[in-house]
């Protein structure tokens, strides 16, 4: 009884965080928030930047949570609320200033220490670095203080830690200077000047390489109006809100609208463009009855339509919360310094207490005497060498060279996941259409009465679909003008909405349309019959063509393969990779393509709230995965596999749920995604294995006072530019065999 009381009282939230920049972040906020009375568990995603706690309500409340991250200096976003790409483009501007004002400061410190080593005699270059120094460390270097001192509190040691003991250490060295002769007075200053540069710097970098305009929830409902034209009791039609539009209610959408809700058809008939929220390209035909979308689009004749769900119930809502969970849900990728980082600051404090120790009672003991100034300089050296600042950039540095690799082939490259990912990949997950397929209708079959010819057949037909707007008219005109078909009169021209066309050409009506439109002319429909359902079988669209009352031909609509897709499932499969398909379409379509395509496994009749389901499924056999899409219904499933991948010309919602974009839609694109993201990664552990060399070899040296702190400095610096000539050096990008 008493554990069920306590599970009752454990509520979860998930908190949006700004200005995370590191895996010191995670630690850092894991470690306050566990010591708070009443946390039970704290998960951190760096990549989202964002923590879930679980906590007891009886103990503590969610405010004491948010209270605690803002007082560690973190920023707290509404996480229903997507900031705007001006609102992150104001906090990169911001963090632009900070950092211009501190490299303009260090650049004027560096000129006054090259114009000392010179042998210039400068009387006030003490007194003017101290000024630098302040200014530095108190101006743009503020806010490290203030989440320093924060963490420091509660007896954590990180980043900010560190670096605000190096630097107060160089200020407290350089002020000691004035009352200790010869004592290097302006060197210490630049320290405290120079490391709260690189703190700066490696931030803005982190932040740079990390912003992005995430605004998927925010465009996903923009598909939806923000009203309704309701019916009333009396007939009159309202403009009314969509959040005031009740269930029942009856809502009238004209042609060329967008649907503002999910509900039932109770009258009217007109075909449909779901292709935004379900991926599926051709136009769908809505009677009495029949189900529609909110954010779909009414191409043709006047609907009315019973509200079926409103608020959290309907399908943009629904796939909205997809979106979100499947953010919450996603795997974390693994950063290869999060172990060492977790011990990093403490081993580089003991260092310094050892160095102090050693030139204080190590060198009574040996020599009868504290050697106070050398385990100043000694401990001092060891904090700056042991600054993690390359260490903190040697991820980003190789991810922005990676990516700009990836933005010359036409791959936009979005965040840490798409490079760190791909090594461990073993399965892709393909949709459909537009994606596999072109994605839009197409001509893939024709059959012909005995006494046609396909031209003759196409001239009729094109004729009359060119009064059409209907997408698959226009496709039928299309293929018609590309077999050179010369177009005829039409006479009477009528366009039946959901149904198809009718017309005179020479004195002879002409219909094309689906088959109950023929049924309904009186039409008899005996031809083509075994045909009918082999293509009806392979989930083609067929429009029936009628001449005087006799079937001329049967036109086969349907999606057709991008012309590298075949080659890049093989090539796919030769990296090691299983391609699997999955689409909403049904068991034959599926098959069909995935025969085409020799892939082995298909997962059909897949509803748009299942794809992320289904991802987490392969997910939960131990399997890294890739989600390949490009519609609203794939936004869920490209944010919960390990990496997504969106097609350029997919949907906007598409787009912002993946972390790679092929801008270009070649699909071959996904295998130079695969190559780079291998390669940017192999960049990252050789900057890594560089930056512990540097800090190892100089913590150690720093220990037995071989670095002076201002070496120490320009070491730092030096570790800094081998990370950025390595990140940037034209080596080692694998390529791929095929």
């Amino acid at each position: 009884m008493a554990s069920n009381t306590m599970n009752e009282s454990l509520e979860k939230i998930l908190i949006k965080i700004g200005g995370m920049q590191c895996s010191f972040c995670t630690q850092t906020i894991k470690q306050a928030l566990l010591r708070i009375n009443g946390v039970k568990e704290v998960g951190v995603s760096l990549a989202h930047e964002e923590t879930l706690v679980q906590y007891d309500i009886n103990l503590i409340n969610s405010d004491k949570i948010k209270e605690t991250l803002r007082d560690l200096g973190f920023k707290i976003r509404d996480p229903n609320k997507v900031r705007s790409f001006e609102e992150e483009e104001q906090e990169l501007q911001k963090e632009k200033k900070r950092l211009f004002i501190a490299i303009l400061l260090t650049i004027i410190s560096l000129t006054l220490m090259i114009f000392m080593w010179l042998g210039f005699k400068l009387q006030f270059l003490p007194w003017l670095m101290l000024i630098i120094a302040i200014i530095t460390m108190f101006i743009p270097g503020w806010y490290i203080k203030h989440m320093a001192w924060a963490s420091i509190r509660r007896w954590i040691l990180n980043q900010h830690v560190l670096l605000e003991f190096a630097a107060f250490g160089g200020l407290m060295g350089g002020i000691y200077g004035f009352f200790a002769q010869p004592w290097p007075t302006a060197d210490f200053f630049a320290v405290s000047v120079f490391v709260t540069t690189y703190h700066i710097l490696s931030g803005y970098v982190s932040l740079f390489v990390r912003t992005r305009s995430s605004q998927a929830i925010k465009k996903l409902m923009e598909l939806q109006p923000s009203t309704a034209r309701v019916i009333k009791d009396d007939g009159r039609e309202e403009e009314t809100p969509i959040e005031l539009v009740n269930k029942g209610d009856k809502v009238r959408i004209r042609s060329g609208e967008r649907i503002p809700v999910d509900g039932i058809v109770i009258k009217g008939i007109s075909s449909v463009d779901q292709s935004l929220v379900t991926g599926e390209s051709v136009p769908i035909i809505k009677d009495h009855g029949d189900e529609v979308i909110g954010g779909s689009l009414n191409q043709h004749g006047t609907l009315i339509v019973e509200v079926s769900k409103i608020g959290e119930k309907s399908f943009l809502q629904q796939i909205s919360q997809h979106i979100q969970e499947a953010r919450a849900l996603k795997p974390g990728i693994i950063i290869l310094i999060d172990y060492v980082l977790k011990y990093f600051v403490r081993i580089v404090f003991s260092a310094a207490i050892i160095a102090f120790f050693l030139w204080t009672i190590g060198a009574w003991a040996l020599i009868g005497r504290f050697n106070f100034e050398q385990a100043i300089f000694a401990s001092l050296a060891v904090l700056i060498m042991g600054y993690p600042c390359a260490l903190g950039m040697a991820t980003p540095l190789a991810m922005i060279r990676g990516g700009g690799i990836a933005a010359q082939r036409g791959i936009l490259m979005r965040s840490g996941e798409a490079f760190q990912a791909f090594k461990d990949v073993n399965k892709i997950v393909l949709d459909k259409t537009g994606t596999l397929t072109i994605g839009k209708p197409k001509i893939v079959d024709i059959l012909l009465a005995e006494y046609y010819d396909e031209k003759e057949l196409l001239s009729l037909v094109a004729s009359i679909e060119v009064g059409s707007t209907h997408p698959i008219g226009k496709a039928i005109v299309e293929y018609a003008l590309s077999k050179n078909v010369i177009l005829q009169e039409v006479n009477n021209f009528q366009g039946i909405p959901g149904q198809g066309v009718k017309g005179s050409i020479n004195g002879k009506v002409i219909l094309a349309g689906n088959l109950r439109f023929i049924k309904s002319e009186g039409i008899t429909i005996d031809a083509f019959n075994k045909q009918r359902i082999d293509l009806e079988n392979q989930g083609l669209t067929l429009i029936d063509v009628v001449e005087d009352k006799k079937m001329i031909g049967l036109i086969a609509i349907g999606d057709v393969l991008k012309e590298d897709a075949k080659e890049t499932v093989i090539l796919l499969e030769n990296a090691g990779i299983e391609p699997i398909i999955i689409t909403g379409d049904n068991w034959y379509v599926a098959k069909a393509i995935a025969k085409d395509l020799r892939i082995r496994k298909v997962l059909a009749e897949v509803l748009p709230q299942e794809k992320a389901a289904k991802i987490r499924e392969l997910q939960s056999q131990g399997n890294k995965v890739v989600m390949v899409g490009d519609g609203i219904n794939d936004a869920p499933a490209l944010m919960q596999a390990d990496i997504g991948i969106a097609i350029g010309a997919g949907t906007d919602i598409a787009i912002e749920s993946a972390d790679i974009i092929l801008v270009n839609e070649r699909l071959k694109g996904i295998l130079d995604a695969y190559s780079i993201g291998k390669s940017s990664y192999i960049k990252t552990v050789q900057n890594i294995i560089l930056a512990f060399l540097f800090n190892a070899i100089g913590v150690v040296a720093g220990i037995f006072g071989l670095v002076h702190p201002i070496w120490a400095m320009i070491a730092m610096a030096l570790s800094v530019t081998t990370v950025l000539l390595n990140s940037f050096a034209n080596k080692i990008f694998i390529k791929l065999k095929t």
